[in-house]
């Protein structure tokens, strides 16, 4: 019987360290006793480049060929692969997409972790590709896959996502190695040998793990489950906060419980308890609108995310909190993968200029500090700012962070907390309105909170946009209009940053355009010497 190659296409993003596991799965074979060869095929992806590698591993032990020696390939065949590793699952269904995989040959081994692409991030609204997708493309195009999460495993031993991968090779059994011929060679790497192992066991343990139950499925009932594996990966909340049970539908609880920990986190009980009422309010009118829940409570959901987004919007008190957690020391050290000599020092650099400081100061002071602020713009100075260089390693400088951090208290009674409930509480109103007056009007005005995101300008620009929506376009005309032309704003406020297409849509539904801002232009004289050279220029 004529044997072939074992045939494995490798797909790593730039930096996750794809050709070492290359060089790590040649030099197994070798010390295994098997012929191996490995080609590259460099490329550029949508993120930080990625270049895919392909090896061919000859099943049969070199001292029972009688000197004979495989010819291999020295790239991969479409449709001809018999296994597929890749750490991101987008750069999978890519290659899914180029046709490399098949049904019924192709096993394959993915992380469902995501790194958004550039297209992807440009988004205003949620760019990112739907992993629901993609997971069904990897199902259809594979005989065997395994699916979890490679980053959060490298990231928990404290390695690279190589190991990860090799590990997962390992455990499914694709080559005729024994696990000590893997464990052999990445010993030999020297400094990180023990963070890898770490890394490959675990990666190991879950792809063996795996394959043993769908081994004992298969011999049960005949046949293999073509089901994919859950992402390991699981949204959380830092530590359990206990939050109200049994006032929102199923639907809505986890949802629900989220924004409450995430409230609690921020501002205390009593803002979450604020949380809870607000959104009970737009439950009273779903529950009116759609007696039967036939939309499964879809408006409240929508409202339970981003009501707690908007209530928990970031200021200084905010950043100063989340520099000067122990969790963030403890993913900096994680990620620079410092030793027990290593010393580490972590810098961190702010720039708070006016509105930051005014913000938590009172209404009339606020106002005075901003428009001196204006003032001096308008004449042409910059605004003013404070640039601070804060050493977070430092007992000085963590100290400091702490002690804004501790000034929550103070948020209540600035201008800007004042301000943001004012917008909360319209926006809220308008959901609630929409909603009595129909159920799809009040849908389409909760998922304008999608428009509340970023920091400065750009929230800014986005609570002015949902304002307009809200004057000119939520209340008038049959409620039917009124939902296709929020949502036909809405959608186009996400996909133009510059507001063009939203100013389209607003004059195509009978509202006015948003106003024009005044902005200052600044007349700069141009330097003597210049303007002398291009003197000398004409007359020449």
């Amino acid at each position: 019987m004529k044997q072939s190659s074992i045939s494995l296409l490798i797909c790593a993003l730039g930096g996750e360290g794809g050709g070492v596991l290359t060089e790590w799965l040649v030099d197994i074979a070798r010390h295994a006793g098997y012929p191996a060869q490995a080609t590259s095929i460099p490329g550029v992806a949508q993120r930080t480049g990625a270049t895919t590698y392909y090896l061919e591993v000859f099943p049969v032990p070199m001292s029972a060929l009688g000197g004979k020696r495989p010819v291999f390939s020295l790239n991969p065949v479409p449709g001809a692969l018999d296994a597929m590793v890749s750490s991101e699952l987008l750069e999978t269904a890519r290659q899914v997409g180029n046709g490399m995989t098949a049904p019924d040959r192709t096993l394959v081994i993915t992380s469902s972790a995501r790194t958004l692409t550039t297209q992807e991030r440009m988004q205003l609204g949620d760019g990112r590709a739907d992993p629901a997708d993609m997971l069904k493309l990897v199902q259809q195009f594979s005989r065997q896959h395994q699916v979890f999460d490679m980053a959060s495993v490298a990231k928990e031993a404290g390695t690279v996502v190589s190991a990860v991968m090799l590990g997962a090779i390992a455990g499914s059994g694709l080559f005729p190695f024994k696990r000590e011929d893997y464990e052999a060679v990445v010993k030999s790497g020297g400094k990180g040998a023990e963070a890898s192992l770490r890394g490959f066991a675990k990666a190991f343990d879950i792809v063996s793990a795996a394959r043993t139950q769908a081994s004992y499925v298969e011999q049960l009932v005949g046949w293999a489950p073509k089901v994919p594996t859950a992402p390991a990966s699981i949204a959380t909340v830092g530590n359990k906060v206990a939050h109200p049970t049994g006032i929102f539908p199923a639907e809505v609880e986890e949802m629900f419980a989220l924004g409450y920990a995430r409230l609690v986190e921020y501002q205390g009980k009593a803002y979450a308890d604020l949380y809870v009422k607000r959104l009970q309010s737009v439950l009273a009118a779903e529950r009116e609108a759609d007696p039967q829940a036939t939309h499964g409570y879809a408006t409240t959901k929508e409202m339970a995310r981003w009501l707690a987004l908007w209530m928990a919007f970031d200021d200084i008190v905010r950043v100063a909190d989340l520099k000067s957690r122990a969790s963030r020391w403890q993913r900096v050290r994680g990620e620079v993968k410092i030793g027990d000599d290593d010393l580490l020092k972590l810098y961190d650099h702010f720039k708070p200029g006016v509105p930051e400081f005014a913000a938590m100061l009172p209404a009339s002071l606020a106002n005075r500090i901003v428009a001196w602020d204006r003032k001096r713009a308008a004449s042409g100075k910059q605004p003013w700012a404070l640039p601070l260089k804060i050493g977070t390693h430092s007992v000085f400088g963590m100290l400091a962070l702490r002690t804004l951090a501790s000034t929550r208290w103070l948020r209540p009674h600035g201008s800007r907390f004042a301000t943001e409930q004012a917008m909360i509480t319209k926006w809220l109103q308008g959901v609630v309105q929409g909603t009595q007056r129909d159920w799809q009007l009040g849908q389409e005005i909760a998922l304008c909170g999608r428009l509340i995101k970023g920091y400065g300008s750009t929230n800014e620009r986005g609570k002015e946009n949902l304002l307009h929506v809200l004057d000119h376009l939520a209340h008038g005309g049959r409620a039917e209009e009124a939902a296709q032309a929020v949502r036909a704003a809405r959608e186009a406020a996400l996909a133009d940053d510059a507001g063009k297409a939203l100013d389209a849509a607003l004059v195509q539904h009978g509202a006015p355009p948003r106003p024009v801002k005044a902005v200052p232009i600044h007349w700069v004289r141009k330097p003597r010497g210049l303007a002398d050279d291009n003197a000398q220029l004409k007359a020449h």
